[in-house]
C-alpha cells in the first residue's frame, strides 16, 4: 500500500489521523487532516537510510505545546483563507468593508485566530496503490470575518519521480479574498546544519515592499544587482550577512498561470537539491528569523532560527488591499485553482 492511515491524537473529542505516502524509491511523506499538515518528509541517502527534511511533530501534543503556541510557526500548514497579512486587519469588497482578527500587531496573519491551519479537514483517497490523499473543507460566510460560504479541497500526491504535488480547488458563492499556500519549513541537510549553508535561486529579479508593519504595499522593487537577487545561486548565510537579516522576502513571477520553476535550494554537501514548482504569481521566501530555540521533534530534531527555509506560493501578500494584484479575490462561483510541486534530487544518484 502506498498510503496507510494511522491513529494520530484527539482534540475536542474528534480523532485526527496521520496518512502516510510513500513512493517506489523509498520517499515519504506524512500529512494529519488536522490543518492538512505535513508533519514530515524523509528522504532515503545513499545507505538507504531515511533522512527527516522539514519541521514537525510526531503526535499531535507537539502541535499544542506552549512554545509552539507562544511562537506560532505554522509548521507544513495548509493556510487560508488568505495567507500572509492583511494590512490593518480588514479590507473592502464591493463598496463593504470587512473587519478581520489583528493576529499580527495591527495586522491580519494566515486567515486569522482559527484559520484553515487549525481546522480538522476529511479525507479521500483515490486508490490504496496511489501515493494520493485529498483533504476538503467548507468554510461559512464571514468565518474569522470573510464574506462567502467556501468549498475547498487541498490533493497531496507523491510521485514516483520524488515530486510532492499540492493542487488547491476552492468555489466561493460570494466574491472573497482567497489565497492558499502549504507552510513547510525544509531543512535540506536533515538538520545536521542551520541553513544558512544552503545555496538559493530564485527565478526572478522582483520582488514586493513592505510597509513597517510587515504588510506588502503593492510596490515592486527590482533587485537586480542587490544582495538579495537571487537569479544567479548564493549562499543563504552570506545574504543573511550583506543585509544583516533573514528572509522574509515575496518575490515576484511574471507568468501568473504556468507551471513554472520558481526556485531551487540546494544543502551544503550537494547532497539533495529542491526545485519548486507553481502556478502562483508570488513566493515567499523565509528562513525562519523568527522561529523559537525551544522546539524540537520529539527525537530531539533541533528547530529555530535558521534551522529551516519556507517556500510559501500564493497570491499577493495584502492582495486585498492592492489595486491590480492577481486574482486576489475569487468571483462568486469561480474556481480558485493553484499548482505547487516540491521536486527532489539527488546528487548521488
Amino acid at each position: 500500500m502506498k498510503v496507510i492511515k494511522s491513529d494520530f491524537g484527539v482534540i475536542e473529542d474528534k480523532k485526527v489521523a496521520l496518512f502516510t505516502l510513500k513512493n517506489a524509491k523509498g520517499m515519504v511523506v506524512k500529512i494529519t487532516n488536522y490543518g492538512a499538515t505535513i508533519t514530515s518528509i524523509q528522504l532515503p541517502d545513499a545507505q538507504g537510510e531515511l533522512k527527516e527534511i522539514v519541521c514537525g511533530f510526531d503526535s499531535l501534543e507537539g502541535y499544542f505545546s506552549e512554545a509552539y503556541k507562544n511562537n506560532s510557526p505554522y509548521f507544513g500548514a495548509t493556510v487560508g483563507r488568505y495567507c500572509s497579512q492583511i494590512k490593518d486587519a480588514k479590507f473592502s469588497l464591493n463598496g463593504k468593508t470587512y473587519d478581520l482578527a489583528d493576529n499580527c500587531g495591527p495586522n491580519n496573519l494566515h486567515g486569522g485566530v482559527i484559520g484553515f491551519d487549525k481546522r480538522i479537514w476529511s479525507v479521500t483517497t483515490k486508490d490504496a496503490d496511489a501515493a494520493s490523499i485529498t483533504m476538503s473543507l467548507q468554510s461559512k460566510a464571514m468565518e474569522e470575518g470573510f464574506p462567502g460560504n467556501v468549498k475547498l479541497s487541498v490533493s497531496f500526491t507523491l510521485t514516483d519521480h520524488n515530486e510532492l504535488k499540492i493542487q488547491y480547488l476552492a468555489t466561493p458563492d460570494e466574491d472573497t479574498p482567497l489565497s492558499l499556500t502549504n507552510h513547510t519549513y525544509f531543512n535540506l541537510s536533515g538538520f545536521s546544519e542551520s541553513i544558512e549553508n544552503h545555496t538559493a535561486q530564485v527565478h526572478t529579479n522582483k520582488r514586493l515592499a513592505l510597509d513597517e508593519t510587515g504588510a506588502a504595499t503593492g510596490k515592486i522593487i527590482n533587485v537586480e544587482g542587490q544582495p538579495d537577487d537571487l537569479r544567479e545561486e548564493k549562499r543563504i548565510g552570506a545574504v543573511h550577512e550583506a543585509i544583516n537579516d533573514g528572509f522574509e522576502h515575496f518575490y515576484v513571477f511574471d507568468e501568473e498561470e504556468a507551471l513554472k520553476n520558481v526556485a531551487s535550494i540546494v544543502d551544503s554537501q550537494k547532497l539533495v537539491r529542491l526545485d519548486v514548482y507553481s502556478t502562483e504569481p508570488c513566493m515567499l521566501l523565509y528562513t525562519g528569523k523568527y522561529t523559537s530555540d525551544d522546539l524540537k521533534r520529539e527525537n530531539g530534531i533541533q528547530y529555530g532560527k535558521y534551522r529551516g527555509f519556507c517556500c510559501e506560493t500564493h497570491r499577493y501578500p495584502n492582495g486585498p488591499n492592492i489595486e491590480g494584484s492577481p486574482k486576489s479575490i475569487t468571483k462568486a462561483g469561480e474556481n480558485f485553482t493553484s499548482t505547487t510541486v516540491f521536486k527532489f534530487s539527488f546528487y548521488d544518484n
